[in-house]
């Protein structure tokens, strides 16, 4: 088997382990069974849950057994980590679909129908449904002492701000999750964003006083921005794996705008090269930072990986066409696409000239400023260089009689859309 160890080392994947070393002479003498959870909070998964779905993916490949929980019942109840507030609660119902939409992503990432070591996906609804509180109160929460949970940093964080009891007790749910699968399913090792780490050690600790038996924790970092801004934010908000909230062409440019500071440890952390790829690509970054290669090897390889071949030929495709100008060559669909990831304005107007239209669409910020980037040659439209400001843009000479996508300058798009 693989040192999965020591491959996630390289890639800097781990932040804490339990007993290293136990769990290293676990991993290598035979298949482990392990796992990650994931709360419904919304519709679909996003690129911050990718690290440790992936992680379960290199877990697989090295010749382990990857276990999804997807949270049915924390999902209702929600992860006071790192936040400064209590979480809204959702419906029964809303958590429900929203599980079954993540259960739904997770299977394009894990090989369910592998031949020896299929993975699995499990909703702790299933069995949290079944206890009642007295039940779960004498097995689970009298294991634990009010003083070991308020040492718990997550807790510590929001005692000053106010923590609800309902709150507190999600670090007892999951610790039973986790001593659930350990007696049921021989699952020995939980993987989690450091942020994890209280929960995972409390799962832990319910173990060891149960029964016992080898039991494991690992946590990866919590991903950063070298700017020190949040991972996986744009200005439209979270980049989402479902295709229909993030477009395939903003998922893959959202990874090829990466800072050459950043791109060497995203490709360590969400891509599968070799290391000896991973180090050639860092030193054309060094070497070469103008052809930003990594970058490209980078995009394709997450877009490719998320959303499929086909996908990424399409991002590509649009991408080029923006760069090179050769906007005319988009379908429908293409611009489509383009005008959920650029600023677009929808206009009522069947006419409107150059000046009206830039102004109109957020391209310039006055009349005077529309001419002069007129004048300086600065403006095309629909990959045509506008050189008459008295211009008149309409349906008939719009793209597919409907999209106006405006250049000003070499990076700033904006898009109209008639009708």
């Amino acid at each position: 088997m693989m040192n999965i160890l020591d491959d996630l080392a390289f890639r800097g994947l781990i932040h804490q382990t339990t007993d290293r070393d136990g769990l290293q002479t676990k991993l290598s003498s035979e298949a482990v069974k392990l796992y990650a959870g994931f709360d419904p909070t919304a519709d679909s998964l996003h690129i911050g849950h990718l690290l440790p779905i992936l992680t379960l993916r290199r877990f697989q490949q090295a010749g382990h057994i990857p276990f999804a929980l997807v949270g049915g019942a924390t999902g209702l109840i929600g992860d006071p980590t790192g936040r400064s507030e209590e979480r809204p609660y959702n419906t029964g119902d809303t958590v429900d679909q929203w599980t079954r939409s993540i259960k739904s992503q997770l299977s394009r990432f894990l090989d369910f129908d592998h031949p020896e070591r299929p993975a699995r996906v499990f909703n702790n609804y299933d069995w949290f449904s079944s206890i009642n509180v007295i039940d779960f109160l004498r097995d689970t929460g009298v294991r634990f002492t009010v003083n070991y949970m308020l040492a718990k940093e997550t807790v510590q964080t929001r005692l000053p701000l106010g923590i609800s009891f309902t709150e507190m007790s999600y670090m007892l749910l999951q610790a039973h999750d986790f001593r659930f699968l350990h007696q049921q399913y021989d699952c020995a090792l939980q993987i989690g964003g450091s942020d994890q780490w209280g929960n995972i050690t409390a799962g832990l600790e319910l173990i060891s006083r149960t029964g016992g038996g080898d039991a494991f924790g690992l946590t990866m970092p919590l991903i950063m921005k070298s700017d020190g801004t949040k991972f996986g934010k744009t200005a439209g908000g979270a980049v989402w794996l479902d295709p229909a909230k993030t477009s395939p062409y903003q998922f893959y440019q959202f990874w090829l705008q990466t800072d050459d500071a950043d791109v060497t440890r995203f490709l360590k952390y969400f891509t599968f090269l070799s290391h000896e790829e991973i180090i050639r690509l860092e030193a054309s970054v060094q070497t070469a930072p103008e052809k930003r290669e990594a970058q490209g090897v980078l995009a394709s390889e997450v877009t490719r990986l998320v959303h499929g071949e086909e996908a990424l030929v399409g991002a590509v495709r649009v991408s080029e066409a923006l760069f090179r100008g050769t906007v005319d060559t988009l379908s429908a669909t293409d611009l489509a696409d383009v005008a959920h990831s650029i600023p677009t304005v929808s206009l009522e107007e069947s006419s409107m000239n150059v000046i009206d239209l830039l102004v109109t669409a957020g391209a310039a910020s006055s009349k005077r400023q529309a001419r002069e980037d007129v004048q300086n040659g600065a403006v095309t439209i629909n990959g045509v260089k506008v050189l008459d400001a008295t211009q008149l843009v309409n349906a008939d000479n719009a793209l597919h009689r409907q999209y106006a996508l405006i250049k000003v300058g070499k990076k700033k798009y904006v898009m109209a859309v008639f009708g």
